[in-house]
C-alpha cells in the first residue's frame, strides 16, 4: 500500500507561492490533511524497497530525486520516457500516440481494471476519482462487455 500525503506539481517559479518550481500542496480535490491509499502489487513493493535500500530517500521522503536531492524536472522525465518508449515499442508504435506521456499509463491502468471487472467504486478509489467522474470519463472503454455482463447476470440468477 502506498499512502499519498502531498502533491508537488511542477510550475514556472513565477506561478508558485514559494518561488520554487515545485510547491507542496494537498492532494487534488481533498482537504489539506487528507491522504489517499493506493494498493500496489507485491512485485512493485519489492522493487521500491530495493530502490530505497540502494539509494535511500530524500529528507522529505521522496524516493526519486536528482543527485542534489531535488525533484526531477518534467523535461528529464520526458527524455527518459521517450528513450524507454523507443526500447519497448515497435517503430510503428513509437511514432503513434501510444503511451506518448507517462500520464497515459494512468488511463491504460484504469481501463484495464474496469475491463477486468474490478468494481467501479474500487477503481475510482485507486485512481483518486469520484465514481461519477470515473464513469463519465471511462464509460467508453466498457463497450463490448454485454455478453460478459449477461453471463454474470445469468449466473447470479441461477445461484
Amino acid at each position: 500500500m502506498i499512502t499519498l500525503e502531498k502533491a508537488r506539481p511542477q510550475a514556472n517559479k513565477r506561478w508558485t507561492n514559494s518561488g520554487e518550481t515545485h510547491d507542496e500542496r494537498g492532494l487534488k480535490h481533498r482537504a489539506a490533511d487528507d491522504t489517499r491509499e493506493i494498493p500496489i502489487p507485491p512485485v512493485l513493493v519489492a522493487t521500491l524497497r530495493e530502490h530505497i535500500e540502494t539509494y535511500g530517500a530524500a529528507k522529505d521522503g521522496r524516493i526519486f530525486r536528482t543527485s542534489k536531492g531535488r525533484p526531477f524536472s518534467s523535461s528529464a522525465y520526458s527524455a527518459v520516457w521517450q528513450g524507454a518508449r523507443r526500447l519497448a515499442l515497435t517503430p510503428e508504435q513509437v511514432v503513434s500516440p501510444l503511451a506518448a506521456r507517462p500520464y497515459d499509463l494512468r488511463h491504460a491502468a484504469v481501463s484495464l481494471w474496469l475491463n477486468a471487472g474490478v468494481p467501479p467504486t474500487e477503481v475510482a478509489q485507486r485512481a483518486g476519482h469520484g465514481v461519477d467522474v470515473l464513469l463519465r470519463v471511462y464509460a467508453k472503454c466498457l463497450e463490448g462487455q454485454r455478453d460478459r455482463a449477461n453471463g454474470q447476470i445469468t449466473k447470479a440468477l441461477e445461484d
